[in-house]
């Protein structure tokens, strides 16, 4: 049996995904047995960048506002510089980012997916990593930041950029394989 097989996880993108802070992660979750579910805030196909450059397009297979939490057992939140910014004004994202915290499931995000969490006001008193230029936001939003190539929290992973891949998917499918955190905590800011 696979590690996550029975395991249905959901990653958030929208149009601007870093190409391979999407594609990665798929990967390795269905390498170990995952359902996946792209999840986003228009239906179709949304476009990947590779940096600067445009990339592909990958099928969305769900809207976020057809989607709930209660079907998955973790959530993902690849980076990019358009993917966080479109994701974190939309309502249905924050409250779907909100919910996977309150049932304490296990949350993934990397490079400047944490923004998304930072509008969500889920980072306060929370270890953390983000992009260079997103870790004093992190800080400002009140989460203990580190510049490492992977920080856990208590079913929260967070990496800094592609190159942190390889040890963000290890963390995450771990994580993801445990399940439920009891610390894991909606920590609205004050």
């Amino acid at each position: 049996m696979s590690k996550l097989e029975n395991k249905k996880i959901a990653i958030v993108a929208a149009d601007g995904f870093e190409q391979v802070e999407l594609t990665s992660p798929l990967d390795a979750l269905k390498k170990e047995g995952a359902e996946i579910h792209v999840i986003s805030i228009k239906s179709g196909e949304i476009t990947g960048f590779n940096h600067m450059e445009r990339g592909d397009s990958i099928k969305v297979e769900k809207e976020i506002a057809d989607a709930d939490i209660n079907d998955y057992d973790g959530v993902v939140i690849p980076g990019g510089l358009f993917n966080p910014d479109a994701l974190r004004r939309d309502e249905k994202v924050i409250a779907f980012v909100r919910s996977a915290f309150a049932k304490k499931l296990p949350v993934a995000a990397i490079c400047h997916g944490p923004q998304v969490l930072i509008t969500a006001e889920v980072v306060k008193g929370r270890k953390m990593t983000g992009f260079s230029a997103i870790q004093p936001d992190l800080k400002n939003a009140g989460a203990e930041v580190s510049d490492e190539e992977v920080v856990v929290d208590h079913g929260l992973v967070t990496s800094r950029n592609p190159d942190d891949l390889p040890a963000f998917n290890k963390k995450m499918i771990e994580e993801f394989c445990e399940g439920e955190h009891a610390r894991q905590k909606k920590s609205i800011a004050a």
